[in-house]
């Protein structure tokens, strides 16, 4: 199995001060292993990054607010994200993994509910996790039952091979990692489009992350700037800001998370946009405001 890099070991201080209730709306615990045993079948293993070290993390960046994503490597066992939240209290919520609707009983999906879980999200083929369309129906089915959102991690080339999948869904939608969409490609990429046509519908959602996985240039990741903005000016209501950490995947060096949060300040050009991003759209989407 691929050993894949570990969190930034020095993060610095963002310049940027963040408005207070900041979100971070997508990171990811792992570990310690001993105590969450990886799924058989995983399609990867992270080294250790525990709640512990993310919330020390967030009080540098200036963020009082986080949504801890499952990731595959539990698949529906989400011990890690149940304790996480107990760790981390009122000010966090989760988002599960989609294979828990289809492998778990109403019971075990009532805790997580009540541990503040709210979202459920469908992975990217190649980690793993699938569903045949039937199932995938009645997980959706279950996720109205719910009242919660719907996040779908794009393909490595953008989302127009699953878009069909999500793009009629009258469910709240988040879309990870700006669709992954080709920053040099422009405002032809046909995953850019799609994303700008369901930003304007009301129930998509988009996650401004994955910015040092995008770039093709490097930091400070200037190639990116404009297809962040073209989400932006899509739905200026609809638009999240995610992490990532501890950057699952990664076969190079790891971002300085005090730089992306910057760069979130790039994107936002202004303290009412990033007011939106970091804290009024996450709190509608996640219930921070409820």
């Amino acid at each position: 199995m691929t050993q894949y890099q570990s969190f930034h070991p020095n993060p610095s201080a963002p310049h940027t001060r963040l408005p207070a209730g900041a979100c971070d709306s997508q990171f990811h615990v792992f570990g310690p292993a001993d105590r969450y045993p990886v799924r058989p079948g995983a399609a990867y293993e992270m080294p250790g990054a525990t709640i512990e070290v993310a919330l020390r993390l967030h009080r540098l960046l200036g963020i009082q607010r986080g949504v801890i994503v499952q990731a595959t490597t539990y698949g529906a066992d989400h011990q890690v994200v149940l304790d996480g939240l107990a760790a981390a209290g009122p000010d966090y919520r989760g988002c599960a993994n989609a294979a828990v609707l289809a492998e778990r009983d109403d019971a075990y999906i009532a805790k997580l509910h009540d541990a503040g879980v709210r979202g459920a999200r469908y992975t990217r083929q190649g980690l793993g996790i699938s569903m045949e369309p039937a199932v995938f129906q009645r997980s959706i089915a279950r996720l109205r039952e719910l009242g919660w959102y719907a996040k779908f991690q794009p393909e490595p080339d953008g989302i127009m091979a699953q878009a069909a999948q999500f793009e009629d869904l009258d469910i709240p939608v988040l879309i990870d990692h700006m669709g992954r969409a080709d920053p040099a490609a422009g405002a032809q990429d046909p995953s850019r489009r799609k994303l700008v046509e369901l930003l304007r519908r009301g129930n998509f959602w988009v996650m401004l992350s994955l910015t040092e996985k995008l770039s093709k240039a490097g930091e400070p990741w200037d190639d990116v700037l404009p297809l962040a903005h073209a989400l932006i000016e899509a739905n200026p209501d609809r638009v999240v800001w995610g992490s990532d950490w501890p950057h699952p995947v990664s076969v190079k060096a790891t971002p300085d998370e005090g730089r992306l949060v910057d760069q979130v300040a790039r994107y936002a050009g202004d303290a009412a946009t990033l007011q939106k991003i970091m804290v009024d759209n996450p709190a509608r989407l996640f219930g921070f405001d409820k």
